[in-house]
């Protein structure tokens, strides 16, 4: 399934989040890992929410993903269905975001 997902980024989280995307642990994540990097790669900042685009099979939305990594990180998540070519809408690159925070851990 393929889901358009926003959320806010916990405060003082960033460098952290970072950290664990571009470190390996969670890319060496099975069977999310890679696509949760890759969804974080394509995230983008629409004000204080974040937005993305990610394909999951769980049978609740997103469920190992959250259990995992997501909810150490994020709040108010919303998952919703969407077609497989929704994009997320305009905005500021997340990962240039987290570039940022890391660099200034």
């Amino acid at each position: 399934m393929y889901y358009r997902v926003r959320a806010r980024l916990r405060p003082g989280v960033a460098a952290e989040l970072y950290r664990i995307l571009t470190d390996g642990a969670v890319a060496r994540q099975r069977p999310d890992g890679p696509e949760i990097v890759a969804s974080m790669r394509r995230a983008i900042s629409v004000g204080e929410e974040i937005h993305w685009t990610e394909t999951c099979y769980c049978p609740t939305p997103l469920q190992h993903e959250r259990a995992t990594v997501y909810d150490r990180f994020f709040t108010e998540m919303v998952a919703e269905l969407a077609p497989e070519e929704a994009r997320p809408p305009e905005g500021v690159s997340f990962w240039e975001r987290l570039r940022e925070a890391g660099a200034q851990a």
